[in-house]
């Protein structure tokens, strides 16, 4: 059974900085991507960054210069740095890979986990 684990969420004044963590475990024979999505109420989920396996990564216009993405592949582990967070970065922050599978390529995703940006 393949996991998405997250972790790191909570509350944070704006300004301030946190950091999330997301562990893929099960059979996994490769990961093509390994990102993060975001979603308030009401609204579709939307990218806010991805990093391929090469190590390049996509961001959202509205998180450059302020977020940070990276990965370690030996331990299928994603990460996200949250600087100078603003109140309207406060959703629910989802893991989603692309995994190999026994031969099989698919999408994953997380259980959520909730930042919330306020003072």
């Amino acid at each position: 059974q393949v996991q998405l684990v997250e972790s790191g969420g909570g509350l944070v004044q704006p300004g301030g900085s946190l950091r999330l963590s997301c562990a893929a475990s099960g059979s996994i024979s490769r990961i093509n991507a390994i990102g993060w999505y975001r979603q308030t109420p009401g609204t579709q989920r939307e990218l806010v960054a991805v990093i391929s396996r090469s190590g390049s990564t996509n961001y959202a216009d509205s998180v450059k210069g302020r977020f940070t993405i990276s990965s370690d592949n030996a331990k299928n582990a994603v990460y996200l740095q949250l600087n100078s967070l603003e109140p309207e970065d406060t959703a629910v922050y989802y893991c989603h890979a692309n995994l190999l599978i026994r031969g099989t390529w698919g999408i994953y995703w997380g259980q959520g986990t909730q930042v919330t940006v306020s003072s």
